[in-house]
Parts: C-alpha cells; sequence; structure tokens
C-alpha cells in the first residue's frame, strides 16, 4: 500500500444504528488501525426528507460507547472537511455539470405526474416496472429529447430539473472485490440514477465519489447491499477522476435473521425481543424504542468481539478477542462471503465471558450504578468488589448483577418456604437457634470456619448437613439459588447473618 489508508463510514442520520452498520464500523476502524491509517465519519445528510432530529448525535454517542472514534469526523474535523454534506452542497454541481458537459450525464425536467405516466404507459408482460433508463429516456422530457435550446429554456426560467447520469447501453463493467473477486455488470440492467436532485442537493451516487476522491479514500468497505450501485460508481471514477483512483471495494455479507431467512431487520426487534441496535433507539416521531444492546447490559468489549465475528474469523478456534488482538489478526481476506446467522443466545455467551475476563475495577462502577438505580445502598467499595468477585461468574448481562447479587444490600422481601416447609421439624430449629450461638465463639468470620463449625454442629445434633444449607439458603437469600451459602453468610456477616435465621425462625413457629 503505497498511500496511507484512510476509510471511512457514511451514515445517514436517519435512524439507529443497526448491527449491520456497526459491523461496517468496526471492519473499516480495524483495517484503518492495522495499516496505521486513519479512519473517517462522514454524515451524507443529502436526503433532508428523512432527516431525523438525534440521529447524528446517536452515530457519535454509539461509537463512543463502542470505543471505535474516528480520526475524522463533524466533531473532531480535519484536513478534508467539511464532514457533513449538506455542508459541501456547493462542491457537487460542478461535477455534475462536467458529466453534462463531457455527454455523461444530462438535464431531465419531467415533473412526478410525467414520471408515474412513463411507469404506466411502458409497462408490459417482460418489464413490469419501468425504469428511467436507455429503454425510455428518450421518451421524456430531457435535454437528450427536448434539445440544446428547449433545455436552455428551461433552465433559464429556472424550470425544476435533476441531472442523471447517461448509462451506456449493454457494456460490462467490473471492479475487484477484496472479499468476493471480480463482479461483473451489465450496464443495461441499470437506471439513468439521478445525481442532483432538484434542491440542489446530491444524491448518494455522485456524493460518495466526489467525496471519497477529495478525502483520498483508499478502501470503500461497505454492505453487500450497495453492490447493485457499483457500476453507477464505476462510471463515475471513470468519467470524473479516473478508475485508476478509485478506491479497493470490499461488500460486506449481510448480517441474518437467527433462522438464515432474510436480514436481520427491525420487525425482528419486536418479534423475537432481541436488540438489533447498538444503543436504545427513540423514533421521534412514533415514540416507540427499539431495544440496544447497551441497555440490555452488553459490555462495549463483547459487542465488538461479537460483531466482529459474524462474517469472520481469523483461521484458529480463538473466539476471544480484545480490541487489540483484533487489529492485530483482522484481514479483509478472511471477512465471508456468505451472510451471517444472527444469534443472541452466543451473544449473551460473549457477554458472560467478558464479565468474567475484565478486572474487577472495571466492572464496580457499571454495577454499583445498577444497584444504586434500583434504590440500594453500597456501603463501601471493597464489599462492592467483594460481591462482584462472589456473584460476576453467574452473570450473562449486566442487570442480572441484581437478580444474583440485590440480597447482600438489602433483606429479602419474600422467601420460597414451600422448599422447606414439608421437611421442616423442631430439630432443625434448634440447629439453627444453636448454630447463631455459635457465632460468637468464631474467631475469624470467614466462609470456612462457617462451614466447618455448621457441619461440626450437624454431626453432634445427627441432622445430615444437606438437609440444612437449603434451609440456610432461604433464609440469607430468600430462594434456592446463588453463591456458594458459606461466602454468602462471610460477606453478610455475623449480625446481618443472625436476623435473618431469626427472621425466618420467627415465622417457623406457626408452622
Amino acid at each position: 500500500m503505497e498511500k496511507k489508508v484512510r476509510v471511512r463510514f457514511a451514515p445517514s442520520p436517519t435512524g439507529g444504528l443497526h448491527l449491520g452498520g456497526v459491523r461496517t464500523v468496526l471492519y473499516n476502524y480495524l483495517f484503518a488501525k492495522k495499516h496505521q491509517g486513519d479512519f473517517i465519519l462522514r454524515i451524507e445528510d443529502t436526503d433532508q426528507s428523512r432527516f431525523v432530529a438525534g440521529a447524528e448525535e446517536y452515530i457519535y454517542e454509539t461509537l463512543k460507547w463502542c470505543g471505535l472514534e474516528p480520526n475524522e469526523s463533524p466533531l473532531k474535523g480535519g484536513p478534508f472537511g467539511p464532514y457533513r454534506q449538506s455542508e459541501r452542497k456547493k462542491i457537487y454541481r460542478e461535477y455534475a455539470e462536467k458529466l453534462v458537459n463531457t455527454g455523461k450525464a444530462y438535464y431531465a425536467f419531467d415533473t412526478t405526474e410525467e414520471l408515474e405516466t412513463m411507469r404506466t404507459e411502458y409497462r408490459t408482460t417482460s418489464n413490469p416496472s419501468p425504469q428511467y433508463d436507455h429503454q425510455t429516456r428518450m421518451h421524456m422530457r430531457n435535454s437528450l429529447n427536448i434539445g440544446p435550446l428547449e433545455t436552455e429554456k428551461l433552465l433559464a426560467a429556472k424550470t425544476p430539473h435533476v441531472i442523471r447520469i447517461k448509462m451506456p447501453q449493454n457494456e460490462t463493467l467490473h471492479l475487484n472485490d477484496l472479499i468476493r473477486g471480480r463482479v461483473e455488470f451489465n450496464t443495461s440492467l441499470v437506471d439513468d440514477k439521478v445525481l442532483l436532485k432538484a434542491d440542489g442537493m446530491p444524491t448518494y451516487h455522485l456524493a460518495v465519489v466526489v467525496d471519497d476522491f477529495l478525502m483520498q479514500i483508499t478502501h470503500a468497505f461497505r454492505g453487500e447491499e450497495w453492490l447493485p450501485s457499483a457500476p453507477v460508481h464505476v462510471l463515475l471514477w471513470r468519467y470524473l477522476f479516473g478508475e485508476e483512483n478509485m478506491p479497493a471495494w470490499a461488500h460486506f455479507p449481510l448480517i441474518l435473521k437467527p433462522d438464515g431467512n432474510g436480514k436481520l431487520s427491525k420487525r425482528d426487534s419486536d418479534r423475537l425481543g432481541i436488540p438489533i441496535f447498538a444503543m436504545d433507539w427513540k423514533d421521534p416521531v412514533s415514540g416507540a424504542t427499539i431495544s440496544g444492546f447497551r441497555e440490555k447490559g452488553f459490555l462495549p468489549e463483547a459487542f465488538v468481539n461479537m460483531l466482529a465475528l459474524l462474517g469472520w474469523n481469523d483461521g484458529t478456534e480463538q473466539e476471544l478477542y480484545s480490541i487489540q488482538d483484533l487489529i492485530e489478526k483482522f484481514s479483509i481476506e478472511r471477512v465471508h462471503k456468505a451472510g451471517a446467522k444472527f444469534n443472541f443466545e452466543k451473544a449473551k455467551w460473549f457477554n458472560q465471558e467478558w464479565i468474567r475476563k475484565l478486572p474487577i475495577d472495571k466492572l464496580s462502577g457499571l454495577v454499583r450504578k445498577i444497584y444504586t438505580e434500583r434504590q440500594l445502598t453500597v456501603p463501601d467499595e471493597i464489599f462492592l468488589r467483594s460481591v462482584i468477585a462472589l456473584i460476576k461468574d453467574r452473570c450473562h448481562l449486566l442487570p442480572e448483577f441484581y437478580t444474583q447479587g440485590s440480597f447482600f444490600f438489602a433483606a429479602p422481601k419474600q422467601w420460597d418456604l414451600d422448599a422447606i416447609k414439608p421437611k421442616w421439624t423442631p430439630a432443625k430449629n434448634a440447629f439453627f437457634k444453636s448454630y447463631i450461638d455459635t457465632f460468637e465463639k468464631i474467631t475469624e468470620w470467614n466462609a470456612f470456619n462457617l462451614e466447618t463449625v455448621f457441619k461440626e454442629l450437624a454431626t453432634t445434633q445427627q441432622i445430615k448437613p444437606g438437609e440444612l444449607q437449603l434451609p440456610f439458603r432461604i433464609m440469607l437469600v430468600g430462594e434456592k439459588t446463588g453463591p456458594p451459602v458459606f461466602e454468602i453468610a462471610s460477606l453478610l456477616g455475623e449480625k446481618e447473618t443472625s436476623g435473618r435465621i431469626n427472621h425466618l425462625l420467627d415465622q417457623t413457629g406457626n408452622w
């Protein structure tokens, strides 16, 4: 690579950022960092009718949460700005006019009604959906058909118009895709795309080519849904800047529904109750919220790790990667051609592994927030870290720190009495009263000593320790699950442990 690597992600601010979009960010970012290049964020907001308030800020926050922040962006600036296309509007007309002047594009003055008439009048069995292309263009109101004098007259009168590319007929174009190899296109199958709209704003097709050239983009990576647009872009590079200056291309595979049947969509989020965005997105119009991985309780490290493997692997069995691991091992050539099925259970597995993997000091702030947001008082940092160490292996998602550990901070309000009531005996009642009496004799309050005294006392009173541990757990936790019971008692301390035992013993008198 003779030039410095420069890649870009160019989203439209029209809503939340889908998994596929964040994966495109990730692969761009990894490639740039591996080759000591630059990752650019460019906001493609040329379609003002689709602009959604808050969407651009959402993109920035998503990239920040994922740890995939760009070198250049509308927020950071940079030597190739502006990085918001609406602020570059005056740049594009010059290139569109150049295409018209060289016969590669033309002015089209058709009204909405005329376009609709064309789609109706030229509909046939063999062509049920007519397009504005080589078959219809000479029947429409454009500069190719009406002649230069009429065209000049309409332009002078400021008649609303667009500029369309004139697609050549029956020509084979190709691009060398870094993932798919040589991909060919027949130009007769592509319509004359609008390049410059009536409001003077460019469409994606013109803007992406012009901006990639001016921003010196060396590699253009995007989702495979953009492949049908590639022939237009190849021609624009040929006509404006030379194909030899075109970036290297790669089209990433789709992220598929869990059953593999089609692209993962917003409807799947509602239907299956799974997140498909990095973060919650609240639609400002409908008020509906589409769930995100952050709010579900995913760590960004796990989310990025999971995304990387949705369409790529390094050829080994390794599954857990830090961002530095990914930068070191990532290669475009190892990205798959076929779509990748999204598996939410596997995603949760990644998160559990990263919860286990992360140092407690990196988890403590997140976990403290979970408890305080639920009105639990965290006494001190040492106690919190001890709780995290005890329960983190049991948590798939961050909110599970509450379900798995809330009883450390507040005594249970309900107890699973049905689990112990049928087998409760006066002997067990006497055992726990005796057990409390031993506490003041335990010189060092820890799980080992608590368990040793517990088992010795059970043997003395001729009760199997296994018959006593479940009642003990329910006294402390309220239910049958949780970490080792003596570890729980060790953390709760003598006073709290005694109080919880006595509280339940008070109720056994009514059995």
